[in-house]
């Protein structure tokens, strides 16, 4: 088979040409920005998902054309490795290369890479494409598509999809399907089965009922909850609310970053008993959090550490309950609050890391344990086993019925990715056994007042961290005058890091009452703006009457 690469520079030059000259970065998520101007890098991420998939032997990797939680204008684009992670870090360079060069050295740079990375274009390549359900997402994904035939590559599209599933079925088509089948059905078959076995017929137990109201953040993920409610057997009773039909804009108003930021219920909210379990999702379903209002009215919101601290204490119990000889350890970034930390360390018992913002970072720390439970506090995570345990705990199933939940649990999990429905279906299932109801889950720990700032710099570069962004060493001074400022407040904690995407220092900062957090919060974000270039606005004193 052989490949031309002026049909990639025809390709591009005719139906994708490049039209922003704004140079573009590929992060944590992937490429992000307006649809408008992304149809010559999904063309050129098609081509360059090719070039991976025979770099990698032929492995299926993977296209997402989402924008998670961002405004509906919006697209985005990531892409999957074979294992189901993200994108090894040396490619994320590469990616960011192949989107900025012109059209005129197009041609060039793909020889360039085929080159360097010692490319035999002459065998097979596997691609999977998914989307969510922006309006814009059909005539990007058919962009990526022609990327792929432009170097003779073999595109398997699977239209809408979560971002979850899209890592799920390149998983399973690698594992050989030893993982589920690459499928859409399957997809849904796997995790019903464990959910409703592990129920066993069990909707009620204790203060646990079953009820729930599930926000979709008008996007893809209203779409597949709604295909999950057809196929179960009534084992989970569920209000589906923004689901996408109509006016409702995906994560306008609604939506886990909605629900989580502005500590309010997302839009469309139905009135409910107090104590009623609600759910939100993000626009590509892979963040999850819980919130409920009491009998006050007063918004109470169950965050990703929320969600960690249950999920590690259950999974602590079956281990123990086994017998199990397995290290279960969990994962933060040090946006966690400081009260979950101090839960998981002395209540529960169970390690905890401490690593930089990025999903990638907590992944990659997870599989150092035999059981690696991560959640960010936005709500993103997931549970990694390693291999040596799932034989551990296969083996114990032999003898041991609560092993045998423990390998349902595991078939429930999506370790491949933060997987919005799936954990939402774990935490279902961890609450009706314990029988317990959001009052419960809530008061396992009281979380300390937090409060984050954006810090508006001339350069984010100026800021350097180390011990997982929880130390400043650049500019010189700053940390210790953090640290100065933070000994004068009972529990405080307080960090400055720079932002990945624009130039804003974010400053995070907890203490033990509201008005000593919004103060140290205020603090710091001075000695931000003093010391590391701040270009305003200035940030206003905190005064007591309005916290």
């Amino acid at each position: 088979m052989s490949i031309n690469l002026r049909t990639v520079y025809a390709f591009a030059r005719e139906m994708y040409p490049k039209i922003s000259t704004t140079p573009i970065q590929y992060g944590t998520a992937g490429f992000r920005g307006k649809a408008e101007f992304l149809d010559s890098v999904m063309f050129r991420m098609g081509v360059l998902a090719t070039l991976r998939s025979r770099y990698r032997e032929g492995a299926v990797i993977g296209v997402m054309i989402t924008a998670s939680h961002n405004p509906e204008p919006d697209n985005g684009v990531k892409l999957i490795d074979p294992k189901g992670e993200m994108l090894e870090s040396s490619w994320e360079t590469i990616a960011t290369d192949l989107v900025n060069v012109s059209d005129q050295e197009l041609e060039q740079h793909v020889a360039k890479i085929i080159k360097d990375n010692n490319i035999d274009v002459t065998t097979s390549s596997h691609v999977f494409v998914g989307m969510d359900n922006r309006y814009h997402s059909p005539r990007l994904l058919k962009a990526v598509a022609d990327g792929v035939i432009a170097l003779k590559g073999n595109v398997r599209e699977f239209g809408i999809v979560t971002t979850p599933m899209m890592h799920f079925f390149v998983v399973a088509s690698n594992t050989k399907e030893a993982y589920g089948k690459p499928t859409e059905e399957n997809y849904y078959e796997k995790l019903i089965s464990a959910f409703e076995k592990l129920r066993n017929g069990q909707l009620e137990n204790g203060k646990y009922r079953n009820n729930l109201i599930f926000d979709g953040a008008n996007g893809v993920g209203a779409r597949k909850m709604l295909q999950f409610l057809k196929r179960m057997n009534n084992s989970l009773a569920v209000t589906v609310i923004n689901q996408g039909i109509g006016s409702g804009k995906i994560n306008e108003e609604c939506g886990a970053d909605h629900v989580k930021v502005q500590q309010r219920p997302p839009i469309s909210m139905p009135i409910v008993e107090p104590y009623t379990r609600c759910v939100s999702v993000d626009g590509d379903a892979d963040r999850v959090v819980y919130f409920f209002s009491d009998e006050n009215g007063q918004f109470q919101l169950l965050d990703g550490d929320r969600i960690a601290t249950l999920v590690a204490g259950y999974l602590m119990d079956l281990v123990k309950s086994c017998e199990l000889d397995l290290r279960l350890g969990l994962v933060q970034t040090a946006y966690a609050n400081g009260a979950s930390t101090d839960y998981i360390v002395n209540e529960l018992k169970v390690p905890v890391s401490c690593v930089p913002t990025g999903v990638k970072h907590l992944h990659h720390k997870a599989l150092e344990y035999d059981i690696g439970v991560y959640f960010e506090a936005n709500g993103h995570g997931t549970i990694v086993f390693s291999d040596s345990a799932k034989l551990t705990i296969s083996e114990a199933a032999k003898t041991k019925p609560k092993a045998r939940d423990f390998l349902l649990i595991i078939d429930l999990i999506n370790e491949t990715v933060g997987d919005a429905i799936s954990d939402m279906l774990l935490v279902e299932t961890i609450l009706n056994h314990k029988g317990w109801d959001v009052r419960d889950w809530i008061s396992s720990y009281v979380d300390l007042p937090n409060q984050q700032l954006k810090i508006h710099v001339k350069d984010r570069n100026v800021i350097k961290t180390t011990d997982a962004e929880r130390v400043c060493v650049k500019p010189e001074g700053l940390q210790d005058e953090i640290n100065q400022v933070v000994a004068n407040y009972k529990r405080g904690r307080a960090f400055v890091r720079p932002s990945g995407t624009e130039d804003v220092v974010r400053v995070y900062a907890e203490a033990s009452t509201k008005e000593d957090t919004h103060q140290l919060a205020y603090e710091v974000g001075i000695l931000v703006q003093k010391l590391a270039g701040g270009v305003g606005p200035d940030l206003v004193k905190p005064s007591n009457a309005h916290l």
